[in-house]
């Protein structure tokens, strides 16, 4: 069976959901991995079964080596441009974590970068691949509630006695416009909602956002509370409200976040409930027709189930010779969405989306 060899470069917290489906996969395998600090990249490669000379500090040693076929890039966003050109220049296929690049000019370099290698070039999104938001989408696509109309999507964050702990130094550039490129709910975050909207409802042809500001601690400062609308071709339209409460205590077992979403259609209305943990004691995916409440509970729900899901369509993308989801070009729009929301927001009115080209 033709293995897919998997270099892991950066090994934070993240790296933890990242490689449960490499490691449990036959049909794949984690074999080097990189992080600048040193801890973590013998921990992780050793608790993952790395050969001790296939751990390094410099990612340019991963990709160096002859039995990588593919690097999952897992690092903050501002070094995810050169990081990726370089593992394109190696011949090595890659998985970037989102937000792809800062700007869409440094996302068509990468885009253009990987098909001039003959790489596979996939952005990293795990939301669509969420089971609730999967079996929510076979629903629509059935036409179970007709044509989508909107969709809503509501963002909590708050705080949890079982939230991951994340160590200072790993979440400090994300406060910072510079490396994170925007705020971490709104622009980090938020791209996953923004893929949500686009996997529902197509791109957008305007956005409109206020985004808010709300100090967390002195320092850090959160893009919150903020409202974010999009028009959809069709007379179709969406939004996303971001919201920080720094004393609801969250059910959650990874970030103290939690995510619902609404879809309203031509005949009918489907909630998902939950995403990063759990708020409401009710069924994952709930939806209303034809005067009928129908549920369904029949599914995994913990938020890790999105990137084992994610991570196995890419390796059976990689094995088919299927283009992988999100591909560079899909990546791309997604953070034409980001991007323009974060303009929107700085000039007091909307922008629309052929602006960003």
């Amino acid at each position: 069976m033709d293995l897919l060899r998997v270099g892991i470069i950066g090994t934070g917290r993240i790296s933890d959901l990242h490689a449960i489906e490499y490691r449990a996969n036959p049909r794949a395998q984690i074999v080097a991995v990189a992080d600048v600090v040193r801890e973590n990249a013998e921990s992780r490669g050793r608790q993952w079964g790395v050969a001790d000379d296939h751990i390094f500090t410099d990612y340019h040693d991963l990709l160096a080596l002859p039995d990588v076929d593919l690097v999952e890039i897992l690092l903050p966003h501002h070094l995810h441009y050169q990081a990726a050109l370089d593992a394109a220049a190696a011949k090595k296929h890659i998985s970037l974590q989102k937000p792809m690049a800062l700007t869409l000019a440094e996302a068509d370099q990468m885009i253009a970068a990987a098909k001039q290698a003959g790489v596979i070039f996939k952005v990293f999104e795990n939301f669509i691949f969420y089971p609730p938001v999967q079996r929510a989408k076979a629903l629509i696509d059935a036409g179970e509630i007709g044509e989508p109309l909107t969709i809503r999507i509501k963002s909590n964050s708050g705080t949890s006695p079982n939230m991951w702990n994340i160590p200072r130094a790993a979440e400090e550039w994300r406060f910072k416009s510079e490396t994170c490129g925007g705020g971490p709910l709104v622009f980090d975050d938020g791209h996953h909602k923004f893929a949500l909207a686009w996997h529902f409802m197509g791109l957008a042809e305007e956005v409109h956002a206020w985004i808010g500001a709300t100090e967390r601690e002195p320092g850090y400062i959160l893009d919150s509370p903020a409202l974010v609308s999009w028009k959809f071709p069709n007379n179709r339209y969406g939004s996303l409200e971001v919201v920080y409460s720094p004393e609801m205590v969250l059910d959650t077992a990874h970030y103290a976040q939690d995510d619902r979403i609404e879809i309203t259609g031509t005949r009918g209305v489907i909630w998902v409930t939950r995403g990063h943990g759990k708020m409401m004691d009710v069924p994952p995916v709930i939806m209303y027709r034809d005067r009928q409440t129908f549920t369904y509970s029949d599914m995994p729900v913990g938020w890790e189930h999105s990137f084992i899901n994610s991570t196995r369509h890419f390796i059976n993308a990689y094995h088919t010779g299927a283009p992988p989801v999100l591909t560079g070009e899909q990546g791309r729009d997604v953070l034409r969405f980001t991007l323009a929301a974060q303009a929107s927001a700085r000039l007091g009115q909307s922008v629309k989306l052929e602006a960003f080209t």
